[in-house]
């Protein structure tokens, strides 16, 4: 069922010969490139998130404490 290794070198060369090696090489890169800035967005949202998270937990300690003021 699964794909030999003979029968994917078949497709790999087609595809080699479909695209040429320097297009393949231009598309290897973008793909690099996008991976790279989706995983950097993924990570600057989690830093946010866990930011916003410190951020209300502090006004949760403070606003009793101002209440209790009044």
């Amino acid at each position: 069922m699964g794909m030999s290794v003979t029968q994917l070198l078949i497709i790999l060369v087609i595809v080699i010969v479909l695209f040429g090696t320097k297009r393949l090489r231009n598309i290897g890169s973008d793909l690099g490139g996008a991976i790279k800035s989706f995983r950097s967005a993924v990570k600057d949202g989690e830093v946010d998130k866990k930011l916003a998270e410190d951020d209300s937990d502090k006004s949760k300690e403070k606003a009793p404490s101002e209440q209790d003021k009044v």
